[in-house]
């Protein structure tokens, strides 16, 4: 995927639409302003009143269907949980505390914030300073029923010089909002991801936060297969420089699904990276995908390099797929800035080429969709989930083209 990356760069280049330079191409320098100049500037707070309840004609809620969020966004209290397995390597400590004992990035919608405050205690995951797990953290969390809310809170803590790969897989039925801190120290490299395999009643709300210090490495992977409506808000922060952050998805909506990503990276600091990959199949009628993904390069983040490539199949004509890239960018003092986003239906040369050969046409489609996600899942480095998974998607286009 790296050599495509590399040549889908370049030729923006020559387009105008990324640079390798000092001033970003197509972004006229200016004197520095602060993010309210571009943009209101967006709200963080752990306090749900702050954010009011959505109408619908915000820009972070114009594409969510509301009334399917509206058991969460009221926001009843439950004490309801799912229930939650695990798998841990030696040296790696799961412990339940106290929210008011832990320091967290700020939930940035009414959601996030309702979690934080409904669910009282988090889930904790501890890997300790300079440990390198030898296995997968795998945290499991089951929901076995729609008829009450689930408030949730989950924090990975991997401590500085730590190595560890984390696997959190959703599955079953809930009403389910939650947050996911994701807290990376100086020099730690973290390799986090999210299966979203829901039973075709659920609805998900999530925000994953995280925060990155000096030279940390993240690699977050969201992988969203099931539920009847599932949004994800995906935050990234740095708080030192050298760090770099890599966000990945790969998505899979059928008929009547509403699956939707949401990606901000805060570029504060200078010299950190980050890079975002997602891409998106859809089949069937009212099936829905959302991608927006923000990137803001603050005054102070010289020496920044980011880019963001989103990707997304139509199978069927009634289909839908909102693609919306943004950059804000306060200095032209970077090493490179650019997004790529593409939508389109599948490629009729493609099905017939394959056709030719004697296979047929809902086998051709399968085989296209398959290697259209391979190289994001085939990159999680954990091969027997990287079979599951493939092996998951699989069974969702024999049940899409049955």
């Amino acid at each position: 995927m790296q050599d495509a990356l590399t040549t889908e760069r370049a030729a923006l280049k020559e387009t105008g639409g990324i640079t390798d330079g000092s001033v970003a191409v197509g972004v006229k320098p200016s004197t520095p302003r602060s993010p309210a100049d571009v943009r209101p500037e967006r709200v963080r707070s752990f306090d749900p009143e702050v954010f009011g309840a959505p109408t619908g004609r915000e820009e972070e809620w114009r594409f969510t269907p509301l009334p399917r969020l509206r058991a969460l966004l009221d926001g009843t209290d439950s004490d309801a949980h799912l229930t939650v397995t695990s798998e841990l390597p030696e040296g790696v400590e799961l412990v339940e505390v106290p929210l008011t004992d832990l320091d967290l990035p700020a939930p940035v919608d009414r959601l996030a914030a309702l979690a934080l405050q409904r669910a009282r205690t988090s889930l904790v995951v501890r890997v300790p300073k300079a440990l390198e797990a030898d296995a997968p953290v795998v945290l499991t969390l089951h929901g076995t029923g729609t008829d009450e809310v689930v408030w949730g809170s989950v924090v990975l803590d991997v401590a500085e010089q730590a190595r560890a790969t984390v696997v959190i897989e959703h599955t079953g039925s809930a009403h389910y909002a939650a947050c996911v801190s994701v807290l990376v120290g100086d020099g730690a490299a973290l390799q986090l991801v999210q299966v979203q395999d829901w039973a075709d009643d659920a609805v998900h709300g999530a925000h994953v936060a995280s925060r990155l210090g000096r030279d940390a490495s993240l690699v977050s992977t969201q992988v969203t297969l099931g539920g009847d409506l599932v949004r994800v808000n995906e935050t990234a922060e740095f708080t030192g420089p050298g760090a770099s952050v890599e966000l990945r998805g790969v998505s899979f909506a059928d008929r009547g699904q509403h699956l939707e990503h949401r990606l901000l990276i805060d570029h504060s600091v200078p010299h950190c990276r980050s890079n975002v990959v997602y891409k998106s199949a859809l089949h069937g009628d009212e099936a829905h995908t959302v991608w927006v993904g923000d990137v803001l390069i603050r005054a102070g983040a010289t020496g920044t390099d980011t880019y963001e490539l989103n990707r997304n199949l139509l199978l069927t004509p009634e289909a839908r797929a909102d693609s919306v890239p943004n950059l804000e960018i306060e200095t032209g003092e970077i090493a490179g800035a650019g997004h790529a986003s593409a939508t389109g239906r599948f490629d009729d040369q493609q099905l017939f080429y394959l056709q030719s050969r004697g296979i047929p046409a809902d086998v051709a489609r399968q085989m296209v969709v398959r290697g259209f996600f391979a190289d994001v899942v085939e990159q999680i480095g954990v091969p027997a989930l990287e079979e599951r998974l493939m092996a998951t998607i699989e069974a969702e286009l024999e049940r899409a083209f049955a």
